[in-house]
């Protein structure tokens, strides 16, 4: 391409004077300081002979109403209609009229007055766009200039012979005029070229900044004492929960994070780096990966740091992972239930045998109990196997956690109890609903069970928090039970580990795959006074 596509002009774009503004400020001082000067040389007693000797009267009269213009062109000016082509050629015209006529009082070409004629003519080809009309105004310079010479050659007032210089200096005119509009004309191209080139660069700046502050990708420009002097809208949010970037700029990448601060210290010390993923706040739901690059190679000062939430690379994995278990599993579970069903039934046969003995009858029974449990665990894993990916839909969470509690405990014993407490009921969130479901379903069973085994009642509740600084949604379901001991809440959510003898193991495991591929995720963490506490973090909640 030709040239380069821009956009349209914005509303704040800085207005640029009219082209001829300044050009026509300095006529008028011009003419001003030439009326005073050529009255002040009448009125002088040290240059009154050089100027009006035949017609004093005329002379003045001519030369205070010269001055008494400018107060007429200081009011165009400010009315803004100074750069009309009917202003400019009437100001000319009005020059030329009183040079004439002052030089005519004053003996014509010998007063050196005449000579004037050139700035005003040279003036005229820069106010006056059409070249046209600058020549005309050249042209009736030089024949007035001829004309007065004429007549003052035939009142004997001036010898035959002052034709000649009046001559030379009609060329002069003429040719002061063509040059200075072909130089004018050259400098307004210049101008206008400038102008566009101007624009072009601005808009290319507003897309630049639109571009870089609409990126998903924070960046972050950092200077030599790793203080940030920029960042972009994504950059404020991954790292502050903000989108006011201009209230984080200044600080300094300690301040943000100090693992940040010091991948960014190995790399500017080694000039190379390994991207770890790094937590801003501690909390293990929000990672970053950083990346750097030198402002200017080699220049060694400020350096581009560039910020990538870590969330979809992790929910890709799990889900690549998960995938190959669900293969796995799913082989592995055919391949047991098969032999595992044979000797389920063969103990059952076994059972029914009147030759029993009482101890062979317990033995029987124990393996019945444990067929039972491997035939969960086989089913728990095949529900890993067969779970499809996620579809998320936009929930009330309010509403949704009121209609889930009633249809949960319609099928639960009638001696359970669930408090619901959200503050937030116009909350929005999105989540598959399905997995949701599952989630707080398994959730709620461990909470009532293990209230039930500390109190002797089935008790739970579910809170809903938010936590603005993140911009994260906290679901929280807390029982009354002893809680894990801190040795073992490293092993919570491992696949077969359970504190329950007719557990499976698989229960939160499978919760928190199903948290990690809605981009959520499930911790636990003890309350202030000792429950036991599940928190489900989901990710920014939408407007309330």
């Amino acid at each position: 391409m030709d040239t380069p596509g821009t956009l349209s002009q914005s509303a704040d774009t800085p207005k640029r004077p009219p082209q001829n503004l300044a050009a026509f400020r300095i006529y008028i001082g011009y003419r001003t300081l030439l009326s005073l000067m050529l009255l002040v040389m009448l009125i002088s007693p040290n240059t009154r002979d050089l100027v009006g000797t035949l017609n004093p009267t005329l002379y003045l009269t001519v030369a205070i109403v010269y001055l008494a213009t400018n107060a007429l062109l200081v009011g165009a000016l400010v009315g803004g209609i100074h750069d009309r082509t009917s202003v400019l050629i009437s100001t000319f015209f009005i020059d030329i009229l009183a040079i004439i006529i002052m030089a005519d009082t004053s003996r014509g070409m010998t007063s050196g007055l005449p000579v004037l004629l050139v700035i005003s003519v040279a003036a005229s080809a820069i106010l006056i766009s059409q070249r046209t009309l600058a020549t005309m105004v050249a042209a009736v310079s030089v024949l007035a200039l001829l004309v007065d010479t004429l007549r003052l050659i035939s009142l004997g007032v001036q010898p035959i012979n002052g034709l000649l210089p009046a001559g030379l200096l009609g060329t002069l005119i003429f040719g002061v005029s063509l040059l200075v509009q072909a130089v004018a004309a050259r400098v307004g191209q210049a101008e206008a070229l400038a102008r566009t080139q101007a624009s072009d660069i601005y808009n290319l700046q507003r897309l630049n900044e639109q571009i870089v502050q609409n990126l998903q990708t924070g960046i972050l420009l950092v200077g030599k004492h790793e203080q940030v002097t920029l960042l972009n809208q994504a950059a404020s949010h991954l790292l502050a929960g903000t989108q006011d970037n201009r209230q984080l700029e200044g600080q300094s990448l300690a301040q943000y994070s100090e693992q940040l601060a010091e991948q960014y210290r190995q790399w500017r010390h080694n000039g190379q780096h390994q991207a770890r993923p790094f937590s801003i706040s501690g909390d293990d739901s929000l990672l970053l990966v950083a990346n750097f690059r030198p402002l200017q190679p080699g220049a060694g000062g400020e350096s581009l740091v560039f910020l990538e939430d870590y969330s979809p690379v992790t929910q890709f994995a799990q889900s690549l992972k998960l995938t190959s278990l669900g293969r796995l599993t799913a082989s592995i579970a055919h391949e047991i239930r098969n032999p595992l069903g044979a000797i389920s039934h063969a103990a059952q046969l076994l059972r029914e045998s009147t030759d029993l003995n009482e101890s062979d009858r317990r033995m029987s029974d124990i393996i019945l109990s444990h067929s039972d449990r491997v035939n969960t665990i086989i089913e728990s894993v095949m529900q890993i196997s067969r779970r499809e990916p996620p579809k998320p839909e936009v929930l009330v969470l309010g509403d949704w956690l009121k209609d889930f509690v009633e249809t949960y405990l319609e099928t639960h014993n009638g001696n359970s109890e669930v408090v619901v407490r959200c503050d937030y009921p116009e909350l929005r969130v999105e989540f598959d609903p399905e997995n949701l479901q599952r989630v707080i379903r398994n959730l709620l069973d461990n909470a009532l069970r293990h209230s039930a085994l500390a109190t002797g009642n089935e008790l739970a509740r579910i809170e809903v928090e938010l936590d603005f600084s993140a911009s994260r949604c906290h679901i929280d379901v807390i029982d009354l039970g002893e809680g894990v001991p801190p040795g073992e809440r490293a092993k919570l959510f491992e696949p077969f580990y359970t504190t329950v003898p007719e557990g499976s193991g698989m229960g939160l495991f499978l919760c928190k795959e199903l948290c990690e591929i809605n981009n959520a995720s499930l911790n636990y963490l003890p309350t202030a006074q000792g429950e036991s506490c599940f928190r489900l973090s989901l990710p920014q909640p939408g407007k309330l």
